[in-house]
């Protein structure tokens, strides 16, 4: 069987950078080093807390320096050239790394790091706490333009398998509590490069949606992953099934597009996942997204936010979801988040989601029709290691 390969490499700033090897590839497995003058990496970042919420804020300045829709030949996220010596030096399939302006990290420990969820719990006024954590960008392919819908199911295969192996590693590192891979895609969400790609954030704390979630959880009981699975395969917000994985419209839908799935055994996160669940959701991933740009004659901006349950809490209830949102209510129309919405957190939907599902489930099949996903290449393994994996950062310091 084929393996894909993953071959652990270093910018020349000291940040990890991975590369994961399609099982197909046809790279030359030698990769070379970046040619790039070391800088040095900004500070990290300070968090602030909301004592109105409780909720954590940080503060990450370095963030405003960040690159904003450069031209094709200077994409920083392309195999660098001897004209743009980009943050990947070598072509690729898919490569992983460490953000250049992350909002979190990259101290993984520190004096002032928050020292447990107790901690992070207190209500004060002017409480700080270091931002540690790590922030990492996947790029999803070479080529300068795309999304993961416009991936071939070898290459979204790959895609998986490197969340999956990440999600592993980050939830090890020491601070990390959650771990969060998504896709932005489209200048109305507020993506800065084109690029197909998406970011991984190891977070210092319990986010505010699962603090929210646990909160269902405690006043529910813990089997509502699997209810809410049972109720909605058995009603009309399906989208689309398979022997693994679900897609469905949710009973209470907030954006105009909104899509929900499951996969149908409980799995705390992408690491818990097996062969088989990774090799169907290649397929099936790509047939929900390619029938979200069916619904308009352009690409739908949307949020692809894969929800994991936290490091060492509550995994036996909180099940991996994917969550796929677009504020896109209508071929030229957005839905923006006014009053209710932004100041009360209270939603208004505009379209009841059963009519959604349908447009859905049409869209996916045109989609299916025009452009059909085809199937994994065969004899396709997991993940293999070709290099020693590199030294912690806390070795570094």
């Amino acid at each position: 069987m084929s393996p894909i390969t993953k071959r652990e490499h270093r910018l020349a700033d000291g940040r990890d950078l991975i590369y994961y090897d399609d099982a197909d590839t046809t790279l030359d497995p030698e990769r070379g080093p970046d040619l790039r003058e070391p800088s040095a990496r900004p500070a990290t970042a300070t968090m602030r807390q909301d004592p109105l919420t409780g909720e954590w804020i940080s503060i990450a300045a370095a963030r405003q320096n960040r690159v904003f829709l450069p031209p094709a030949e200077l994409d920083p996220l392309a195999p660098a050239t001897p004209g743009n010596l980009s943050e990947v030096p070598s072509r690729y399939d898919v490569a992983v790394f460490e953000n250049k302006s992350p909002s979190f990290g990259p101290l993984l420990e520190d004096a002032n790091a928050p020292t447990g969820l107790d901690d992070l719990a207190e209500i004060g006024l002017g409480r700080t706490r270091t931002s540690v954590g790590r922030c990492e960008v996947v790029c999803f392919s070479p080529e300068s333009t795309g999304s993961f819908g416009s991936l071939t199911p070898s290459r979204a295969r790959t895609v998986i398998e490197a969340w999956a192996d990440r999600t592993a590693t980050l939830s090890a590192l020491p601070g990390v509590r959650q771990v969060f891979p998504f896709e932005n895609r489209g200048e109305a969400i507020g993506v800065t490069l084109h690029h197909p790609h998406g970011q991984i954030y190891a977070y210092p704390y319990i986010t505010p949606r699962t603090t929210a979630l646990i909160r269902s959880l405690d006043a529910y009981g813990p089997t509502l992953f699997a209810d809410i699975l049972e109720r909605e395969r058995a009603s009309e917000r399906v989208v689309l099934s398979g022997e693994h994985w679900t897609a469905f419209v949710p009973f209470a839908a907030r954006w105009p597009i909104e899509i929900h799935v499951l996969p149908h055994r409980h799995v705390a996160d992408f690491a818990e996942t097996s062969a088989e669940e990774r090799d169907e959701l290649a397929t099936f991933y790509l047939r929900v997204l390619r029938g979200v740009d069916a619904l308009y004659d352009s690409p739908t901006p949307y949020i692809a936010a894969w929800h994991q349950a936290p490091v060492g809490v509550r995994r036996d209830e909180i099940r991996l979801m994917l969550q796929i949102t677009s504020p896109r209510r209508a071929a030229d129309k957005l839905k923006f988040l006014a009053g209710s919405e932004s100041a009360m957190g209270a939603w208004i939907g505009d379209i009841p989601p059963e009519q959604a599902a349908n447009r859905l489930r049409e869209a996916i099949a045109r989609a299916d029709e025009l452009s059909p996903v085809g199937d994994l290449p065969a004899g396709i393994a997991g993940l293999t290691s070709d290099t020693p994996a590199a030294p912690s950062r806390k070795a570094d310091r």
